[in-house]
């Protein structure tokens, strides 16, 4: 409300207070962290501008100088909140010594907000953009629907919005499809993440359980961790999208629909879209890409994926992820350079190799994300264990169960896998009004549209999401 009648009176005011509303969203976690935000923002915004000014004045050694600068300073900041802890403890292991160090609490969003403003500096430095409005500039930063947990933007994507007149008048449709987009994200994380979780915890505490782990509750816990992640994570996504709608502005898509997913390329250009972007414009072709040879793509794909994992989190469970799915897309690229795609994707040699690829990709992905939940490297390794029934039981130890309502547990695991598997994605339920600043092939018949029967079906979807609201975990993503 706050921006549309500010917006009556100036543009610039309304921005002005939307950047305002988001510093206060943010420090409503913690008000202690949002000097850190501004003075990472006052701080990439004048690098910035220094690296605009010498691209413009043709200065590249000057302007390379500024973005080194730039990086240092975000890789500096990142490292010693989210790392410190992690060195100093493997240094410490190494060593065999004890180090003295306070935990370092991880500041909420900063590695969203560090891969944004890394990502807007290297376009600085392209001369793709150039930001003269600080107002403008700490908008696109703390712009609250992507704070937290993403999307990582590019400024180009949004803030060209905040320049049309349109942007700043309420529109009927921006509010229907804002809070309809809202409500199927928060319904997914209420209604279809949250479940999964009391199947997931229990499986995963491996060295709280009592006995031995089971084939079959591994299998259970690693499938429902699965379905719970992609559902909290893309129900955000949609939720920060829908929100996001109300003011007029699109955000690019997130998710698409990852485990329809053929081969593990396809899933990561359908998975956490905006970082795989990421890594692919500011990492992976930084290191060279494919251009310098066919060994050399692969070990800078491992590289790019490892430190992937790395950003997730700073554990070894994380990298190891990273490293997997590395392993991953190198295998799958060797084995298109033999056996390129078929032409023709609708006769039976390509429906048997969709399936095939489909399934080693599901299974590379599952036994992946166990090493991602798994506390420790030897937790998962338990975990993976059971699931292969290759966990040996010493003498003391027995089969146990540890869940208590396992077979609930696999009629919801089998609900949320059709519904991801068969289901439309948000994308194309909403696709005749895009939703999102990326578009994508929609030819499902379930399109919405105004209707007062949708209308009921979004209110009582979101309805039900509010009144569960106190119940639930936090977004999984908000560790990360």
């Amino acid at each position: 409300a706050g921006f549309f009648i500010a917006a009556r009176f100036r543009h610039e005011a309304a921005a002005a207070w939307l950047a305002l509303c988001s510093l206060f969203f943010y420090g409503y976690w913690d008000v202690h962290y949002v000097p850190l935000l501004l003075l990472s923002v006052t701080v990439n915004y004048h690098i910035g501008k220094q690296i605009s000014d010498h691209i413009e004045k043709q200065l590249a050694r000057r302007a390379k100088m500024w973005l080194v600068i730039g990086l240092v300073f975000d890789l500096g900041l990142l490292a010693h909140y989210k790392y410190t802890n992690f060195f100093l403890d493997n240094w410490a292991a190494l060593t065999d010594s004890h180090i003295s160090f306070p935990d370092i609490i991880l500041p909420l969003g900063i590695s969203f907000f560090t891969f944004t403003q890394i990502a807007y500096l290297a376009d600085c430095h392209k001369g793709i953009v150039k930001e003269r409005n600080p107002a403008h500039y700490l908008l696109f930063i703390t712009y609250f629907p992507h704070l937290i947990a993403g999307p990582i933007l590019h400024h180009k994507q949004m803030m060209p919005q905040f320049a049309h007149a349109k942007t700043y008048r309420i529109s009927q449709e921006n509010i229907a499809v804002g809070l309809t987009i809202f409500a199927i994200g928060m319904f997914k994380k209420m209604a279809i993440a949250d479940p999964l979780a009391e199947f997931v915890t229990p499986v995963f505490a491996v060295s709280k359980h009592p006995g031995l782990l089971s084939t079959k509750e591994a299998w259970l816990g690693a499938l429902a961790y699965c379905l719970q992640l992609y559902f909290d994570f893309s129900g955000y996504s949609d939720m920060a999208i829908g929100l996001s709608r109300l003011f007029g502005i699109k955000l690019p898509l997130n998710f698409n629909s990852p485990y329809k997913s053929t081969s593990i390329i396809d899933f990561w250009r359908r998975w956490h879209m905006t970082l795989s972007q990421f890594l692919r414009d500011y990492l992976y072709i930084t290191l060279g890409g494919n251009r310098k040879g066919k060994t050399r793509r692969h070990i800078n794909l491992l590289l790019t994926m490892l430190l992937g994992g790395l950003w997730h989190g700073a554990g070894w469970t994380f990298i190891i992820w990273g490293g997997l799915h590395g392993i991953y897309l190198t295998i799958n690229h060797v084995f298109r350079e033999f056996f390129p795609p078929l032409s023709n994707n609708k006769t039976v040699a390509a429906r048997i190799r969709a399936v095939t690829g489909w399934s080693l990709t599901t299974l590379g992905v599952i036994f992946a994300f166990v090493v991602f939940r798994a506390a420790s490297v030897h937790d998962a390794l338990v975990v993976v264990q059971a699931m292969t029934g290759t966990l040996i039981a010493t003498a003391d130890e027995t089969v146990i169960p540890i869940l208590e309502h396992a077979d609930d547990g696999w009629n919801y695991v089998l609900l949320a896998g059709l519904v991801a598997l068969l289901a439309p994605n948000t994308q194309e339920i909403m696709n005749k009004f895009s939703p999102t600043s990326d578009t994508v092939d929609s030819h499902t018949r379930w399109q919405w549209r105004p209707h007062p029967a949708l209308a009921v079906i979004g209110g009582l979807a979101l309805a039900l999401s509010i009144v569960n609201i106190g119940q639930v975990s936090e977004f999984l993503y908000f560790q990360f």
